[in-house]
């Protein structure tokens, strides 16, 4: 199953793959249960899961600048602490 194809600006990597299986479905019924329609969705979820892959990457390098930054603070902290019980 893959995410909900409503807002196109999320998916803008994948945009001609979610018009293509949106054209393929428009072409009635007879076409989705046939699997006529499955090539487009299988390379919608390809594409789609390696958007996900990147977004993931990006967001576990974020993270870990965050945690980075938080440890040099408190780091900093510790040692304007220390030079105040001095």
């Amino acid at each position: 199953m893959h995410a909900p194809l409503g807002n196109p600006n999320r998916q803008l990597a994948c945009a001609e793959l979610i018009e293509a299986l949106e054209v393929c479905h428009a072409q009635g019924m007879i076409a989705r249960l046939t699997g006529a329609c499955n090539p487009q969705k299988a390379a919608l979820a390809v594409c789609l899961r390696k958007e996900r892959k990147d977004r993931e990457a990006r967001n576990h390098e974020s993270a870990k600048q965050r945690t980075i930054k938080k440890k040099q603070v408190w780091e900093e902290l510790e040692r304007e602490k220390e030079k105040e019980g001095l």
